[in-house]
């Protein structure tokens, strides 16, 4: 089949594989319809995730039709069209039984041996996402191999175009679980840093559930204006304005009720910072956090979906200290979340397509990375079709 995999950094290719097999009596074997490129793919694309070995099929955003199934799938069968979540997990451990999905016990269980740190191994594997995570082939392909496919995989009604529901894989969820996280409710006011399509995910989540004064923060004009238009948030540049600065004048001299960090590690830090981390001396640039933590009201909630890795500087753990905040952060309970974001698609109370800016080929997915990554074109989302 032809997938896309991974040759080190800003080096992917779309290159002929070997087909999925069945491993294991709970595999299904799905062939692809829609698949998208992430934020946290450009991650490994700019060579910033260990453990990414020549060769992995990337991609954990996809969905398509089922071709096979093992002998004790139960809840699929051949020709079920299905959204697959990023996280893969067994559904009976200690952390699925309470529905933390993305800390399964079961599905990645090399991930400490490989940190050589035992408060890191529970955590879930992901799809095409590091050996960190299980080294588990992606869906930017023809073909993929859905590991526990009775727990995760989502039927979906013909009604329902692919793009329509394409995005229950990751980015909506996440960006729904980012805003429950903040426990901000209607009426109430949050600010959202990073208007990537996790960032645009969250504001079309708050506005479905109700809150009144959404703030978006980024420096890309044309993903604040799209989210402005889209979602009525309140723009901020952080090239013109101090945001966290802007955010208090425009809330009472209070800040927010909460606050979502959509950017992670990879924010445009200082001078100091940025050298810190080329060195690998610290994991992460700690610049969008330390706004979150400035831009919240006291007894508020900073909730981080966005990747964060190692050490961070200048984490200003005094301030969330005195301040009273509350701090959420992690991978996302994808499988939680899906049946209910399902029916506020069908009902029409989300539309998640609209962030789709570049409709591409599997072949043309090394030029879409590109775009992606560059921002060229008002790039705000791609999808590849095989």
């Amino acid at each position: 089949m032809r997938a896309l995999t991974y040759h080190g950094s800003h080096d992917v290719r779309v290159d002929t594989v070997p087909d999925p097999i069945l491993q294991d009596p709970d595999d299904a074997i799905l062939k692809i319809t829609a698949t998208a490129i992430c934020g946290s793919d450009l991650h490994m694309y700019r060579g910033k995730i260990p453990a990414m070995k020549s060769g992995d099929v990337l991609g954990h955003e996809f969905m398509g039709e089922v071709v096979d199934v093992g002998p004790n799938v139960t809840n699929l069968q051949k020709g079920d069209r299905v959204v697959v979540p990023f996280v893969i997990a067994c559904g009976t451990c200690f952390f699925c039984d309470m529905q933390a999905y993305s800390a399964c016990e079961t599905t990645n269980p090399d991930r400490g041996s490989i940190m050589n740190k035992k408060s890191l191994r529970s955590g879930a594997a992901l799809f095409g996402f590091s050996h960190l995570y299980g080294g588990i082939p992606g869906g930017q392909a023809e073909y993929v191999r859905v590991p526990k496919a009775n727990v995760g995989p989502i039927k979906v009604p013909s009604t329902l175009a692919d793009e329509q529901v394409l995005f229950l894989s990751d980015i909506l969820p996440t960006g729904y679980q980012a805003v429950v996280n903040t426990g901000v409710g209607k009426g109430g006011s949050l600010a959202i840093f990073g208007a990537g399509p996790v960032g645009q995910m969250a504001a079309a989540s708050a506005r479905m559930l109700g809150i009144e004064k959404i703030f978006m923060v980024d420096h890309h004009n044309f993903r604040l204006e799209f989210a402005r238009e889209t979602y009525g948030v309140i723009p901020i540049n952080f090239d013109d304005v101090d945001a966290a600065e802007y955010i208090i004048e425009h809330t009472n001299s209070r800040g927010v009720d909460g606050v979502v960090d959509a950017v992670g590690f990879e924010a445009k830090g200082s001078t100091i910072e940025t050298v810190l981390t080329n060195m690998k001396v610290e994991g992460s640039s700690g610049k969008a956090l330390r706004q979150c933590i400035a831009a919240c009201r006291r007894g508020g909630t900073i909730s981080v979906p966005g990747v964060y890795a190692g050490f961070i500087h200048g984490f200003l753990f005094g301030d969330i200290f005195e301040k009273g905040l509350t701090v959420k952060a992690g991978q996302t309970h994808v499988q939680k979340f899906m049946p209910e974001l399902l029916a506020a698609i069908e009902e029409g109370r989300l539309h998640p397509n609209a962030i789709i800016s570049h409709r591409l080929k599997l072949e043309q997915a090394a030029e879409g990375y590109k775009m992606f990554d560059k921002k060229e074109d008002d790039c705000r989302k791609v999808v590849l079709t095989p």
